[in-house]
């Protein structure tokens, strides 16, 4: 029989059902000490002491497959994953390191993959994506995760700017990997993740089954190379991010996730997306806790309220697009009224700014606020709303206690609280360790990342006098009308405030007069769909008038079925401004 997770084989791994109910993981939490107190005292005395040598699959995931064996581990497992028919896996960190060391004796055997060589991964939410993530750890090949969305020209440019040696995916991404293989020299093995052959490919079960368990990890340096990300292209083509294993170490994912060993996280970005490195694998894992996966095809609020709802998942996190998806309408509103989820006690996001309106929405349905972090493919997390930390909405929050975050002007000169400037990282005169190490193969462009004593993030921002930072928008998404300076974020959280608007997205469109004015994307809730637009854009217009100043208004508003997003969920506000100015 195949040894695919697709056909979920009993000698595969092992099913259980949960071993710890909600009130236990309510006790447990009641009686542990806040990962995070006091923000001030922690943010002066962070200093973390980076090993010479370190491998998270020795250094991490076998230590606590050691404490499970003695006890001193709570008995959640690992990795829990469901899926829509109702299969399920719970896998202990022993049974992880068991399929990782057979993955890692396939890497480094048969594929013949030595430390350094690269590998691209394209799988959906399934666990073998968890396995090979362990298994390039245990080896030192550095990983390279795509998202399942990708086409056959996308697949192309990171085979080719990458020289990857390897790629691992599944049935629906085979055929598009394979239109393009030829132009890719540097490509040896294709693995494919099924239950079924294809010529061309080698399968990754059989290839499971004929090597041994044991594997030894190789001996890495905290400075190595460990992952690159493709960022979400928000502007310009897709660049290579790389993270050495000392961005494994970022323990202030330890004071947002706020997470000990008998906590079952359920993190719902995309497995293409950095954040499902950190917040999937990294963070949840350093602290021993439980990684909760719902492979969903595509994403439904009510299956997301539901799994909330059946499972003790006590931390969540999503993108706030979920948040508001999950207040479009009044049955999604009530059923949160009605589960309360009694198993939930943290909620976060992260992604792009969450509207206040939103998070007002979510505390009145089920209690519960929702912490906000704010980070990128190349800095992690950033600055965040941490737990015991007053929550200001419309803030992402406080920096993290990793970094010196400072609105600087074009120069990189400090600017004085409350005024609009670069969003930046100091990285003189000691560069933090979490941050990226460069964009791969082009220097340039790593380059223009630094100003003066500071990382440019490329993002717009104001830090108020209490230090809580405030999102304005990407430094090409700010609005030039007539004068004024306008951030889209700011008209979005007005327009998300009415009962007719699902989501939204704004940008500058030319005017002969103005130079460019106001135009809003609005994606409308269920309810309006019917009502008369001409009026609707009267309304809004109205509304936006009275929410903030009157000059921020929309202009032009156009209702669309959806907005072009990234694979991280984050709206393309790019290529909406590109068809506005006529580029695309």
């Amino acid at each position: 029989m195949r040894t695919s997770i697709n056909t979920l084989p009993s000698q595969y791994r092992t099913l259980t059902r949960s071993r710890l109910t909600a009130s236990q993981i309510q006790r447990h939490k009641a009686s542990l000490p806040k990962n995070f107190s006091d923000y001030e005292s922690i943010k002066h005395d962070f200093n973390p002491q980076i090993p010479e040598y370190f491998n998270f699959a020795r250094d991490v995931m076998d230590k606590w497959a050691e404490k499970e064996k003695v006890g001193q581990r709570a008995a959640t497992p690992a990795l829990w994953w469901v899926n829509d028919r109702k299969q399920e896996i719970q896998w202990s960190f022993e049974e992880l390191g068991f399929h990782s060391r057979k993955l890692a004796n396939v890497l480094s055997g048969l594929c013949q993959l030595n430390m350094r060589d690269r590998l691209f991964l394209i799988l959906p939410r399934i666990p073998e994506w968890w396995l090979v993530n362990i298994a390039c750890l245990r080896t030192g090949t550095v990983l390279l995760p795509g998202t399942s969305q990708l086409t056959a020209r996308d697949i192309l440019h990171r085979l080719q700017t990458s020289g990857a040696k390897c790629i691992i995916t599944d049935e629906s991404i085979a055929p598009l990997v394979e239109d393009v293989a030829s132009q890719c020299p540097s490509l040896q093995s294709k693995i494919l993740v099924s239950n079924r052959n294809r010529d061309g490919w080698r399968n990754l079960g059989d290839l499971m089954n004929n090597v041994a368990s044991d594997h030894e990890c190789v001996e890495t340096r905290s400075d190595d190379p460990m992952t690159i990300f493709f960022t979400s292209g928000t502007t310009g083509l897709p660049k290579m991010t790389q993270h050495n294993l000392t961005s494994c170490l970022v323990s202030t994912w330890r004071y947002w996730l706020d997470l000990t060993d008998q906590d079952v996280l359920w993190n719902t970005s995309d497995t293409g997306w950095a954040k499902s490195a950190w917040s999937s694998v990294y963070a949840p894992w350093i602290q021993g806790a439980c990684v909760f996966i719902h492979h969903m095809p595509r994403f439904d609020s009510s299956t997301v309220l539901t799994t909330l709802s059946s499972y003790p998942i006590s931390t969540f996190c999503t993108a706030p697009t979920a948040y508001r998806m999950g207040r479009v309408t009044e049955t999604s509103f009530l059923f949160c009224v009605r589960y309360k989820f009694k198993s939930l006690q943290h909620c976060l996001c992260a992604g792009e700014p969450i509207n206040p309106e939103v998070m007002k929405k979510w505390r009145e349905a089920t209690g519960l606020d929702i912490y906000e972090g704010y980070g990128q493919t190349e800095t992690v997390l950033v600055a965040a709303t941490f737990k015991g930390m007053k929550i200001k909405p419309g803030s992402f929050g406080k920096a993290s206690p990793a970094y010196d975050v400072q609105v600087v002007d074009d120069d990189g000169a400090v600017l004085p609280r409350g005024e609009e400037g670069n969003l930046a990282i100091r990285v003189k005169p000691l560069k933090p360790f979490s941050l990226f190490t460069e964009y791969t193969g082009d220097p340039v462009k790593t380059e223009e990342c630094y100003r003066g004593d500071f990382y440019l993030t490329g993002d717009r921002g104001v830090m108020d006098e209490d230090g809580y930072l405030w999102f304005v928008g990407r430094a090409d998404d700010v609005i030039l009308s007539a004068g004024y300076r306008i951030g889209p974020f700011e008209v979005e959280n007005a327009l998300i405030e009415h009962e007719a608007v699902a989501e939204s997205a704004v940008v500058g469109s030319p005017d002969p007069i103005r130079g460019e004015v106001v135009k809003a994307f609005v994606v409308l809730t269920p309810e309006y769909r019917s009502h008369d637009k001409e009026q609707l854009v009267k309304d809004l217009k109205t509304h936006v008038k009275k929410m903030t100043s009157p000059y921020k208004y929309p202009r032009k508003v156009e209702f669309v079925e959806q907005l072009p997003k990234t694979i991280s969920g984050k709206i393309r506000r790019v290529e909406l401004r590109k068809r506005e100015w006529g580029q695309i």
